[in-house]
């Protein structure tokens, strides 16, 4: 009978991981969409000129995406604080969906001119609400509604759903080259992505009306519920909120570094064919897919901080070579296996950062303290590391980037060496000790 109750209970914990991470990846397949089609549609929204100064200016309005993103998990945060996980993942595909639709409609620059980058812009600060809200929200879902033990493991699959959106919007993009030529793409192919998603978009909004909210928030006092998710509150944590942006800040520039820009440095840089850098990425990334949910496994193990620290030592000592390297590479299978070993090494960042924030706050101030002190830095560092790497190679200095990298990196690894293992200082499980007791 216990075995039956605790099989029933694993299945609808897994139920709930699936509602919640498949609106996760849909949330990312419409973010990434724009960077992975950014080649196609550059010189549709913006006045003639070379390919670097296109891509240039569509990585600022990528980076201004990004300055939505505090302020969504700010507004977000502090809904799913006070009104639900559920309630606020809800809203946030709801956001999304918008924004990709009015990519997808907005006439291109020789058509409306000046209006076409100002409705691009508009629309990505749209999604970059929706998705700064996303994050603290579905990490703290994720985290709260795993099992005791498994956190790491269940929590990895925000970014197995975060990178499997990327590869998502890499299929779809090696599908229609396969179907369109590249002028076709450049004049009207790259709007499908931006209507999939959209689509797919509002067929998550059912799926998130189903799942559970989760237990510890359910369990939440209403006087508990009325002072949650404001800034005093987050206030009373200083050093949770300064260890969540540390940890980010270099865990975030190797992330968009080779997993978003390195699509454009091996074509920008290393001339590779586009369709065959797309290929790479498709495969590296489905690789670093599998990794995630392992290495969550291993931190339920052995802990977290130990595959933090060696993010930060491996990512301090190997980002600058490992780009050295891939200037000079145009042998594909070369390129594939240096961009592996970038991601093998930021995996120890990507697989346990949500369950690490989530562990640092309690249920009343989690989703805000796990979002927006992330959403702050992702928004400055982050957000911006695509245009400062285009900014190097403009001015003729690409190498600054990759020092800029590690030392990003660095930052953080003092961080890593210096904070206490989360999992053994747990406030999630803490609170999960206190209910049984």
């Amino acid at each position: 009978m216990n075995q039956s109750i605790e099989r029933a209970k694993t299945r609808r914990i897994a139920g709930n991981i699936f509602k919640g991470s498949v609106g996760n990846l849909i949330e990312w397949y419409d973010w990434y969409v724009y960077t992975a089609f950014a080649v196609y549609f550059s010189a549709e929204f913006f006045p003639k000129g070379d390919s670097t100064s296109q891509l240039l200016n569509t990585a600022a309005i990528f980076a201004v995406g990004f300055l939505m993103r505090p302020i969504g998990s700010l507004l977000l945060g502090r809904y799913a604080d006070r009104h639900g996980r559920r309630a606020a993942l809800t809203l946030s595909i709801s956001v999304m969906a918008g924004g990709s639709l009015v990519i997808a409609c907005t006439p291109g620059y020789g058509a409306i001119g000046v209006m076409a980058p100002v409705i691009l812009v508009l629309a990505r600060l749209l999604q970059g609400l929706s998705l700064g809200g996303e994050y603290g929200t579905s990490a703290t879902y994720l985290s709260e509604v795993a099992s005791s033990g498994r956190r790491g493991f269940y929590s990895s699959f925000q970014y197995v759903t975060l990178v499997a959106g990327q590869l998502v919007a890499l299929g779809v993009q090696i599908v229609l080259q396969q179907i369109l030529s590249e002028p076709e793409m450049k004049s009207w192919g790259w709007r499908i992505p931006f209507v999939i998603g959209a689509l797919g978009a509002l067929a998550v909004l059912w799926l998130r009306r189903t799942m559970d909210e989760s237990e510890q928030f359910s369990k939440m006092g209403s006087e508990t519920r009325a002072n949650a998710g404001t800034i005093r509150a987050l206030m009373k944590y200083p050093k949770a909120v300064l260890t969540v942006a540390g940890l980010t800040l270099g865990g975030t520039v190797a992330f968009y570094t080779y997993t978003t820009y390195l699509q454009k440095f091996m074509v920008n840089t290393e001339g590779l064919p586009k369709e065959v850098v797309s290929w790479i990425n498709f495969v590296a990334l489905l690789v670093f897919v599998i990794l995630q949910p392992l290495a969550g496994m291993l931190s339920d193990r052995i802990g977290r901080r130990p595959l933090l620290i060696s993010f930060g030592i491996l990512g301090t000592l190997l980002t600058v070579p490992l780009f050295l390297i891939l200037e000079h590479t145009k042998n594909p299978i070369g390129a594939f296996l240096l961009m592996m070993v970038g991601l093998i090494v930021v995996t120890g960042y990507t697989s346990i950062n949500a369950i690490v924030k989530a562990e640092l706050f309690p249920t009343e101030i989690r989703a805000l303290g796990v979002g927006f002190p992330y959403g702050v830095t992702v928004a400055v560092f982050g957000g911006t590391a695509e245009f400062i790497a285009l900014w190097c190679k403009s001015i003729g200095f690409e190498s600054l980037f990759y020092y800029y990298v590690a030392a990003c990196i660095a930052v953080s690894f003092f961080v890593y060496w210096r904070m206490a293992e989360t999992s053994k200082v747990s406030r999630i499980e803490a609170e999960f000790d206190a209910e049984k007791r």
